[in-house]
């Protein structure tokens, strides 16, 4: 047989989606796939039954509907503070995981290092090595999830093109604070390097911490490539839409990668997404205070089992120790998956088993996601019930 290239050895099929399959498998309530499971907004499905009877149902410009370009900058611009121009500084992407896509492969040659914090969304490693990069990681380490900027200055020392933050963090659900960004950002500018931003999760954030965005931050605009989705903030996991922002030359070359992986985003939801950029500041502060009841409910009850946790600043993740359950006689020598893997059989609830964030060598925790009903939440609670048997 014919050999297969080196890269595809170096990475493996995505441990979430995986979780999904199994958890499909024996029934299990899904908290380990992170998408709601209630309709995007009823205005955004009127426009797209709209869509679907008018069109348009032909390719759109590739690097995204003008309509949407102009609606996106909008909205983000004032965000940021800044001006965007829709022609030159956005792409429309077939969601964030392709612009995060789009900007590694627009700023890495083969051989270029790019630094990685650790915990990571999976993707973000092998979209590293799918651009010919090496990643570099960064630990975040738990419970806070600090990070020493010694380490990062390292990195960038020793050549690294790039650093990619999830703010706020999946799974970790850190948020990255102005001081914290500030520093990475003065680095970035020190050693002439980019900054890739994965903002999916701006809008959900909790208690007093504060959404920062890199690109607002004096100077750094033209060292900031912003990879965003609609995804969660507007309960569309499946229509895969999602942005990249930039300065004008990393768009640039962004759009010729962007047409060649995928041509363009699917012209009858550009179209129908429009109308979700025009929402008024309620439905995020709605959607702000709805999640964090949805984190309240979750915590609460797994308090109330007993499950050690940490306590999320933003995204509707939650990761969970699992330090006792592994000292049992049945669990010796297992690892977290195969401890999410007994859970979907056994209690009925999937995880994502944590190791598969990590670089390092951590297999005591497992993230779970709470962007349920709250019929859901109380039934997954009552369900992981079982695992406080075990520990008498």
């Amino acid at each position: 047989m014919p050999k297969l290239s080196d890269r595809v050895g170096t990475f493996t099929d995505s441990v979430i989606r995986r979780m999904t399959r199994i958890c499909n498998k024996y029934n299990a309530i899904n908290l380990s796939q992170g998408f709601p499971d209630w309709d995007p907004p009823v205005e955004m499905m009127n426009a797209l039954e709209e869509a679907a009877l008018k069109g348009p149902h032909q390719y759109a410009i590739t690097f995204g509907a003008k309509n949407l370009r102009d609606a996106i900058c909008e909205k983000q611009g004032k965000a940021i503070g800044r001006t965007l121009d829709p022609e030159k500084e956005i792409v429309i992407t077939c969601g964030s995981t392709e612009s995060m896509m789009c900007a590694m492969m627009t700023i890495c040659n083969p051989g270029d290092k790019v630094l990685v914090f650790s915990p990571f969304y999976e993707n973000y490693g092998a979209d590293a090595i799918l651009s010919g990069a090496e990643p570099i990681y960064v630990p975040l380490v738990p419970p806070e999830y600090n990070f020493n900027i010694n380490i990062i200055e390292d990195g960038f020392k020793s050549g690294a093109k790039a650093i990619v933050i999830c703010n706020p963090s999946n799974p970790c659900g850190k948020v990255f604070t102005e001081k914290e960004l500030t520093e990475i950002g003065a680095l970035a500018k020190k050693y002439d390097a980019f900054i890739i931003t994965d903002e999916v999760y701006e809008h959900i954030i909790f208690d007093n911490n504060k959404h920062v965005y890199a690109s607002a931050l004096p100077g750094l605009f033209d060292n900031v490539i912003t990879c965003n989705s609609m995804s969660k903030t507007y309960s569309i996991t499946g229509w895969r839409l999602g942005y990249l922002i930039g300065p004008e030359r990393v768009v640039e070359g962004a759009r010729k990668v962007h047409d060649f992986l995928t041509v363009g985003a699917a012209s009858p939801l550009q179209e129908a997404a429009v109308t979700a950029f025009k929402f008024p500041k309620s439905y995020y502060d709605e959607l702000q205070a709805k999640y964090a009841s949805k984190r309240d409910r979750f915590l609460k009850g797994l308090d109330e089992i007993g499950l050690k946790h940490n306590i999320p600043a933003g995204t509707y993740f939650v990761m969970v120790n699992i330090d006792e359950f592994l000292e049992l006689d049945q669990f010796k020598n297992k690892t977290d998956l195969e401890f999410c893997e007994w859970a979907c059989e056994n209690v009925g609830v999937a995880a994502v088993p944590g190791s598969s964030f990590f670089r390092e060598d951590i297999n005591n925790l497992i993230r779970f996601h709470f962007a349920r009903s709250d019929e859901v939440i109380d039934e997954a609670i009552n369900r992981l019930g079982k695992l406080k048997a075990l520990l008498k």
